[in-house]
């Protein structure tokens, strides 16, 4: 078994979607495996790349620029999946890459079990909307995607604070937010298939954003900081946009979120 920060970069490196996400679930079993015997496997050493292979498709495009489709149409249903998916590959990579880029960071097992089972967890979600778009008809790169999802990475490459605060904390917290409105629709449309598949991922990504919250309380209590203001300060540093409501106040706090962490960010706006 190779050091867990190697596994790390290996998945990164992985361009296509469905053998990235293979990798990514091998690369967890082994490390569930060698945990569940008792062990402490390598954390190791990593050369992460900036940006992570990813495949020719879809065509990367500004945030205005990704056409907008209504959500009541077949195509626009389409739409929603595919850019489910593509949110879902970029936190393959996002978990994945806390591991090879923070390996420096001396943090206790269990943090490591927990981005390694969120990586393994996203990438099943990811399958399960490439197989919703399969079953329409469609395919993730069917269709231009958001270019701007790994940009939190980037501005968080030097900062693991940053990255924790960033992207759990706000990111996938905003998935919370949202996908109930989603299910809905899918609901309206009688599409089982998505119905079944985004309720796995709304009810997994609590336990994600629980990660986040959960690791950064433990690094400013580590280094005697007040969590909230450090909170809003590396929210105004690191994120490009505003917090808007609504916010899904009961599964924010479920994961360890209170109002007082994003309330005041959204009055920025």
């Amino acid at each position: 078994m190779i050091a867990l920060a190697q596994m790390a970069e290996a998945v990164l490196r992985t361009a296509d979607g469905r053998e990235k996400t293979a990798l990514s679930h091998e690369f967890a079993a082994q490390w569930r495996a060698a945990r569940a015997d008792g062990d402490s496997p390598e954390i190791g050493t990593a050369k992460p790349p900036m940006q992570p292979a990813r495949p020719a498709k879809p065509d990367l495009l500004s945030p205005r620029d990704v056409p907008h489709r209504k959500p009541g149409t077949p195509e626009g249903r389409i739409a929603m999946l595919h850019a489910v998916a593509h949110i879902e590959l970029n936190a393959v990579d996002l978990h994945w890459d806390i591991i090879a880029r923070f390996c420096d960071v001396d943090m206790p097992i269990g943090y490591y079990d927990d981005w390694v089972k969120a990586a393994d967890e996203e990438s099943k979600h990811f399958n399960l909307m490439c197989d919703c778009l399969e079953a329409e008809g469609s395919h993730y790169g069917a269709l231009p995607a958001h270019a701007g999802m790994w940009r939190a990475a980037q501005d968080t490459a030097d900062d693991h604070m940053g990255r924790l605060a960033v992207v759990p904390m706000v990111l996938e917290a905003r998935g919370l937010d949202v996908t109930p409105n989603m299910i809905k629709v899918f609901k309206q449309a009688k599409a089982t298939q998505a119905v079944e598949a985004l309720e796995i991922i709304y009810a997994e990504e609590v336990h994600h954003v629980a990660y986040g919250s959960k690791w950064f309380h433990y690094l400013c209590g580590r280094h005697g900081l007040d969590p909230t203001p450090k909170f809003h300060a590396l929210v105004r540093q690191y994120f490009h946009g505003n917090l808007k409501p609504p916010f899904n106040e009961e599964k924010r706090a479920e994961a360890g979120i209170p109002p007082d962490f994003y309330w005041p960010l959204a009055q920025d706006a």
